[in-house]
């Protein structure tokens, strides 16, 4: 009913009891706050929540034309929702150093359990195209050193992404994610590896958690949770995934309605009106208000 009832510093406990296990964490990207329950009673062990999704929510590239203020807002209408730990991407910070800092103060305001930020320049890119540009690592190390001094609470977690894998190969992801983890990074997200035998690399390399992105048409193979648990993985995450399927089958839906004049065709393939109303507590309103879910929905 309402929001989740689990408090923010709980589900950062939570995050740090399950990356201490060993256990790979399975997080689906959320699109929207509905989706981030439905992962929930799905049985998984978080929410991600993507900047390339928010973006794309916005109807924009994933270029860095987000705000700190968007995304953060964003994250916490997702957030809310879940008794799961929600990771969110902080892109470069929005900023300096500075910004850095304010970005974690406010991503653990919004009731965040940890975030990532990268080590591009700015305006950055979608980590799986061509043409990316890092910073050096000075600016890297920055970022991280500011994100770690930012947080009040210890428990929030501080993931450093690295995109230098695309730029200037595997041994130097390796070497910044060494010295990203000595200057305070509590996990590595090393984007864009074009195998499992460079995943293991950077496994070997840090003794942090290590976050796998399996992201379709990228560049790295879509490898199985199995897979990826077996080399020692932390956290997997499908970023748009869902927003790829909701978005296709929306495609479909309204191609379907320029042929054939109605959604009658598709009836097996939506989400029917009880399972929406099921995975959203329609019931428990009447806590409030008797009036509110004093009907049935027949499943026809």
């Amino acid at each position: 009913m309402l929001y989740a009832t689990t408090p923010a510093p709980e589900k950062r406990s939570l995050l740090r009891e399950r990356l201490s296990s060993g256990k790979l964490l399975r997080l689906p990207g959320a699109f929207n706050p509905l989706s981030a329950k439905l992962i929930q009673a799905k049985g998984f062990d978080g929410v991600y929540i993507s900047g390339a999704v928010v973006a794309a929510d916005l109807g924009l590239p994933d270029i860095g034309l987000t705000t700190l203020t968007e995304v953060a807002g964003r994250a916490k209408q997702i957030a809310r929702m879940t008794d799961l730990p929600a990771i969110v991407d902080a892109d470069t910070g929005f900023g300096e150093p500075m910004n850095v800092a304010r970005t974690v103060q406010e991503l653990e305001d919004a009731g965040l359990t940890g975030m990532h930020i990268e080590d591009q320049v700015n305006p950055k890119r979608c980590g799986h195209l061509d043409g990316k540009q890092v910073v050096d690592e000075d600016t890297a190390l920055k970022r991280i050193r500011a994100a770690v001094d930012a947080r009040r609470d210890p428990n929030f977690l501080i993931m450093a992404r690295t995109d230098i894998r695309a730029v200037d190969g595997l041994d130097a992801a390796i070497d910044r994610a060494k010295k990203l983890v000595d200057a305070g990074a509590e996990a590595i997200f090393p984007e864009a590896m074009s195998s499992l035998a460079e995943f293991e690399a950077v496994r070997r390399a840090v003794d942090v958690p290590l976050l796998a992105n399996m992201t379709e048409f990228g560049k790295s193979e879509l490898f199985t949770s199995e897979q990826l648990g077996d080399i020692g993985i932390n956290i997997v995450i499908w970023p748009v995934s869902l927003l790829r399927m909701a978005m296709g089958a929306a495609g479909r839906a309204l191609d379907t309605l320029n042929d054939e004049g109605s959604l009658t065709s598709k009836l097996g393939e939506m989400q029917h009106r009880a399972d929406l109303y099921e995975l959203m507590a329609y019931e428990s309103y009447n806590h409030f208000d008797a009036s509110v879910f004093n009907f049935r929905v027949a499943r026809q």
